[in-house]
């Protein structure tokens, strides 16, 4: 016999409460965001302590402070009642056209202006109820990748970065460099004496986040000089213009990086591996007609992109930037 405590004798409306106490840590604010009575929610709250062993809430002169126990469940509590709302809004048959569902999608900036830009084109022609969340992903969640795809629809990475969950194929890009286009050292092309004696503008660069070109750059024996990091792809080049400074971009944000800023683009000197795009999504999502439909989807959009995603409705280059030599 289990020693697990029986779900029946537990109340899932206090799973609610505590996702509200955790987030607020107060109980007037709580209450107010449940619209329920200060009372009623310090007895839900009374349930809490019993039930966990626990005061969750330690008073601090006027203020509340979580427990340690409740720092972890602030972490657990949101994704758990999603979960729930999960299992009891599933339907026995589903149509996407009637349907109200939100999708939640971690992925980059470059993600989105790719991909995720022409998926939410496809979700409204084809079920105008349907909406995407698009949130940036962070080191952090990619690091808890499986914990936080109970709680999300989806993460778009490209490959390298996550095993051991299920994941869809989308498009392959490549990368390329881009320069200011009063930079004088690059004369026609990059090559790896650039390479090695300019200053870099990264878009990542920790243990855990990184891209694939740019530890490439160290494999071939090479310590690029890192001025500045922007944890933005579609704004590095913002950081590269009137500079002397290179970047890495993906090829399908040239146009984009073209309009933005006075900016070539260039072939890199080296073979660098291309980066292949995926959608990665959590086991228990498999049998999902909903989520399936959102997998197709994202397919879909991938495949018109294709390969080297040279089609991405990208702005075009703004009068008088001057193209690639």
């Amino acid at each position: 016999m289990s020693d697990q405590p029986s779900l029946s004798r537990l109340d899932l409306n206090l799973l609610v409460s505590l996702d509200a106490l955790l987030t607020e840590r107060s109980v007037t604010r709580a209450a107010e965001r449940l619209r329920l009575s200060q009372p009623a929610l310090s007895a839900s709250l009374a349930r809490l302590r019993t039930h966990f062993n626990d005061p969750i809430l330690a008073r601090r002169g006027n203020t509340y402070e979580l427990t340690p126990l409740a720092s972890r469940l602030s972490e657990q509590a949101p994704a758990a009642l999603e979960a729930v709302r999960r299992v009891f809004e599933s339907q026995a048959e589903w149509n996407a056209e009637e349907s109200s569902r939100e999708f939640a999608v971690y992925g980059s900036d470059y993600a989105f202006a790719t991909l995720g830009r022409r998926v939410a084109m496809l979700a409204a022609e084809r079920a105008p109820g349907i909406r995407f969340r698009f949130m940036y992903h962070s080191p952090q969640v990619i690091e808890d990748a499986v914990n936080r795809l109970r709680s999300a629809d989806a993460l778009m990475i490209p490959h390298g970065f996550l095993s051991d969950l299920p994941y869809t194929d989308l498009w392959k890009d490549r990368w390329v460099v881009i320069a200011s286009a009063d930079n004088e050292r690059i004369r026609g092309e990059v090559t790896m004496a650039d390479v090695a004696e300019s200053e870099w503008v990264f878009t990542y660069q920790s243990q855990t986040a990184f891209t694939s070109a740019s530890r490439q750059i160290q494999q071939l024996g090479v310590e690029p000089t890192v001025g500045t990091v922007v944890e933005s792809f579609l704004a590095l080049p913002l950081y590269v213009a009137g500079t002397q400074r290179l970047g890495l971009l993906q090829a399908g944000l040239a146009g984009y990086a073209r309009a933005m800023a006075d900016v070539r683009v260039y072939e890199p000197p080296f073979d660098a591996t291309p980066i292949s795009n995926a959608l990665w999504w959590h086991p228990m999502h498999r049998r999902d007609p909903e989520h399936e439909w959102m997998r197709t989807l994202f397919e879909e959009a991938a495949a018109e992109l294709g390969d080297g995603a040279v089609r991405t409705g990208a702005p075009p280059r703004r009068p008088g930037v001057r193209p690639s030599r």
